[in-house]
Parts: C-alpha cells; sequence; structure tokens
C-alpha cells in the first residue's frame, strides 16, 4: 500500500491541533517571567475563547478535513473538541456543555495571568 501524503498531513494537523489545545490549557505553567511567550499564550487563550463561543469553524479543523477528503477518508463532522471528546471520553456531551466548559477553562487561565499581573513578581 502507497504512502498517502493527504492522510499523513491530516495526521500532522492533528497532532498540531492536540498541542495547541495542551499549549493554551497548559502555557501558563511556562510563561512566568517570559513576555514574548506569556503575550504569546495570552492571545491563544483568547482566540480559543474566540472560536469555542463564535460559529466559525478552526482553520485546524477545516486544514484537517480538506487533506481527509483528498486521501479518501470522509471527515468527521463537527468541532475538533467535540469529535475528540466524544470519540475518546464523553460519547453523549452536547456541544454547549463542551463549550461552556472550555471558556470556562480559558477565563481561568486569563485569570492566572491577571493575577501575575497584579502582584507584577511573577509577571
Amino acid at each position: 500500500m502507497p504512502l498517502n501524503l493527504d492522510l499523513i498531513a491530516a495526521g500532522g494537523i492533528l497532532t498540531v491541533h492536540l498541542l495547541f489545545i495542551l499549549w493554551v490549557i497548559t502555557g501558563w505553567l511556562w510563561t512566568r517571567r517570559r513576555p514574548v511567550a506569556r503575550n504569546l499564550h495570552i492571545a491563544s487563550v483568547i482566540y480559543g475563547i474566540a472560536i469555542e463561543v463564535s460559529n466559525l469553524p478552526c482553520p485546524l479543523t477545516l486544514a484537517e478535513d480538506f487533506f481527509e477528503r483528498r486521501g479518501g477518508l470522509v471527515p468527521l463532522r463537527g468541532p475538533f473538541l467535540l469529535r475528540l471528546l466524544e470519540d475518546v471520553v464523553y460519547p453523549d456531551v452536547p456541544l454547549s456543555v463542551l463549550v461552556a466548559c472550555a471558556v470556562t477553562i480559558c477565563l481561568a487561565i486569563l485569570a492566572v495571568h491577571w493575577l501575575r499581573w497584579r502582584r507584577r513578581a511573577d509577571w
């Protein structure tokens, strides 16, 4: 069976997607006293909130679907986070619950940055 570069690209994009989500969730752990990383992380968290509360699809999901289609697969439907959690952990969780949880986590992360800024010692 020959290598299907489109499916390899889809897998690579999926990996980047997972890494981005991990960055959004855990990036605050590595941003203390690192202004460039901190600003990038805050921007990533705000983007995460925006993409969750809007009806716009994530560009990474669109790219993954594109390469899956070109590779001969039928792309999964729905937002990446919902697909991931449905497939792995929560098969019957409504999208609204996942969005609420994701936004709550992102707001808590922004609160960590805000508290650091107020103390200035760790900023």
